[in-house]
């Protein structure tokens, strides 16, 4: 009788630490996953306002090449779409996105450069894009020369049109808007000549099917940007999985496919995928 009551008072010992273990563990898990790098969720950094790269779309999923190549990224890691986190990481907040430890990776048509590289890690790049014309499909502007004396739409803040009027076409009419959806309707109904920034980002809008057919890009390259995936400054066991990564996927032929859905229907002429760690200056 004595030594039942021993065995029950110790099982019920036993099971008050296994109860007290689990409990621990689980908040160790979620101390790490909410710093995006716990074994439960991974937090990636994303636009969410990118059509054809990075987009939010009305039933709550995501879309785009970025959200692709994060996804396939994520799965090398050893994560599920299900154990995605998707924040939003706007250009302005990027490098204190990953410094304050709010997302583990960034792909969010971030460009390689010698200054942010002084504030974060780069893997890839994963994307040559470069700086291009969207002009309607039975547009005559072929050149940059081509839009002296024309409209040049760009998003306030841009620094894309002036470097054309600058650099090429100083006799163009800059007009900015508040976003690129506002010039491709601009575009569309003959306000202005042209839209440029990123072809990528061009690619993106026009593949929309409300935009179908209705715009072409004009195949100049006007600037050269390295998208790669940022990643805290020194954490560069990340920066080694994430390159192997996307190197496996340029291997199997899913960058590629990826290419081909979301910027497709605009006849983005991408360039080959890059060489991990070759920059085009």
């Amino acid at each position: 009788m004595k030594l039942r009551k021993v065995t029950a008072a110790s099982a019920a010992v036993f099971a008050l630490a296994l109860t007290a273990t689990a409990c621990g563990g689980d908040d160790g898990d979620s101390g790490s996953s909410s710093s995006g790098s716990g074994s439960d969720k991974i937090k990636i950094g994303i636009k969410y306002d990118q059509p054809g790269l990075g987009l939010k779309e009305p039933g709550g999923s995501f879309s785009g090449f970025d959200v692709d190549v994060a996804t396939y990224v994520a799965k090398e890691l050893g994560y599920g779409p299900d154990q995605i986190e998707w924040v939003e990481t706007k250009s302005a907040d990027r490098e204190n996105a990953l410094s304050r430890g709010d997302v583990k990776i960034i792909t969010a048509t971030y460009s390689i450069t010698d200054e942010r590289k002084e504030k974060v890690d780069f893997a890839g790049p994963y994307l040559l894009a470069h700086q291009d014309l969207l002009v309607t499909s039975d547009s005559d502007i072929t050149e940059a020369t081509d839009l002296n004396n024309k409209k040049l739409c760009s998003v306030t803040g841009s620094t894309s049109a002036q470097n054309v009027k600058k650099d090429f076409a100083p006799k163009a009419q800059l007009s900015e808007r508040g976003g690129y959806s506002e010039c491709l309707s601009a575009l569309q109904t003959g306000q202005v000549d042209a839209l440029t920034t990123d072809d990528s980002i061009l690619a993106g809008y026009a593949a929309q099917d409300q935009y179908k057919g209705k715009f072409k890009l004009a195949g100049l390259k006007l600037s050269n940007e390295n998208y790669g995936i940022g990643v805290k400054k020194g954490d560069t066991e990340t920066v080694n999985k994430v390159n192997k990564a996307l190197e496996k996927m340029v291997s199997d032929g899913s960058w590629q496919k990826a290419v081909e859905e979301n910027f497709g229907p605009a006849n983005y002429k991408n360039e080959q995928a890059p060489k991990i760690g070759q920059i085009v200056k």
